[in-house]
């Protein structure tokens, strides 16, 4: 099976790739569909980091329940708990491997996440 790609993006990379019974979602960041970053602090940038992931998920047939594993970067490790809040109420239920840590980002935001699903074709 070819791999298959989802969405488009301003950038060059594909929102979400079907590569067998892997999904993997680009890293998303804290931007509503309006392309502007969404105001306010950690907690409101990662709802819709996670709003977004869950969009892209969707372009190729999956939720939330199918993500395996999560990348998270953090501008600001003393965000962690926070995030981690927000994370939590996300994925419930048997949530995901995950890896976190703390790094500069590519434009001023808080939050970037990265995730793969799996989904037998």
């Amino acid at each position: 099976m070819p791999k298959q790609c989802f969405g488009t993006s301003h950038v060059p990379l594909s929102p979400a790739v079907r590569a067998g019974d892997f999904i993997y979602v680009s890293g998303q960041v804290p931007v509503g569909s309006d392309g502007v970053v969404v105001t306010g602090g950690i907690t409101e940038q990662t709802e819709q980091v996670l709003s977004n992931i869950r969009s892209a998920l969707a372009l190729a047939g999956c939720t939330m329940d199918d993500v395996v594993k999560t990348t998270v970067w953090l501008e600001d490790a003393r965000d962690f708990g926070a995030f981690n809040a927000v994370y939590a109420r996300h994925f419930p239920k048997d949530p995901p491997a995950r890896t976190t840590v703390e790094s500069r980002l590519m434009i001023d935001i808080k939050i970037e996440v990265e995730a793969v699903a799996y989904r037998p074709v």
